[in-house]
């Protein structure tokens, strides 16, 4: 498969990731000590997971496809129904901002439900016997540079928005849940 296609492959891919690096970086807008430390940390972890499930997708092949095309959706509803709840539920009511950021489990969770998607793609690079390492090094770079660049563009959002920032995140969190949940 020529690059070009595997670029928007990668796009498409980490447009859920993108979105939450822009809540990350919104939830993130006060924290000024460490802030490309933590961007590059959040990049890369959406990046690796979204280069390492279509490789878990190639190799599972057909042992696991029936049961995460039936619970992937429910499963990364609930994961974003709760962590959207969350992030709203601590904007409200958080009076001092004590809060230094996502914390690396629940960076892991979301990094976890936004490629789910990648291990399908993974399955149909199987199934089209096309190239997945050099297919799944293409996609996790491009999550890399997009979810970077977000992250910054949500710090600089947040920091406009000030309060109302957590808010606006947490209610991204929950729109992705809705979209997994009813395809939206």
């Amino acid at each position: 498969m020529r690059i070009f296609p595997l670029v928007v492959i990668g796009i498409s891919l980490s447009m859920d990731a993108v979105c939450v690096s822009v809540s990350n970086g919104m939830k993130n807008s006060g924290d000024q000590k460490g802030k490309f430390r933590q961007g590059l940390l959040i990049a890369l972890t959406f990046g690796v997971f979204q280069g390492i499930m279509p490789v878990i997708g190639y190799y599972a092949g057909f042992l696991v496809s029936d049961f995460f095309t039936r619970y992937s959706s429910l499963t990364v509803a609930a994961i974003f129904f709760f962590l959207g709840g969350k992030m709203i539920w601590d904007a409200l009511h958080t009076e001092e901002e004590t809060d230094s950021g996502v914390t690396f489990g629940t960076l892991l969770m979301q990094a976890l439900a936004t490629s789910i998607d990648a291990l399908a793609v993974g399955l149909s690079f199987c199934i089209l016997e096309l190239p997945i390492f050099s297919s799944a090094l293409i996609i996790a770079g491009v999550t890399f540079l997009m979810c970077f660049i977000a992250f910054f563009l949500g710090k600089k959002a947040g920091e406009l928005l000030e309060k109302k920032a957590g808010i606006i995140g947490g209610i991204l969190l929950l729109l992705i849940a809705c979209k997994a949940l009813f395809g939206i």
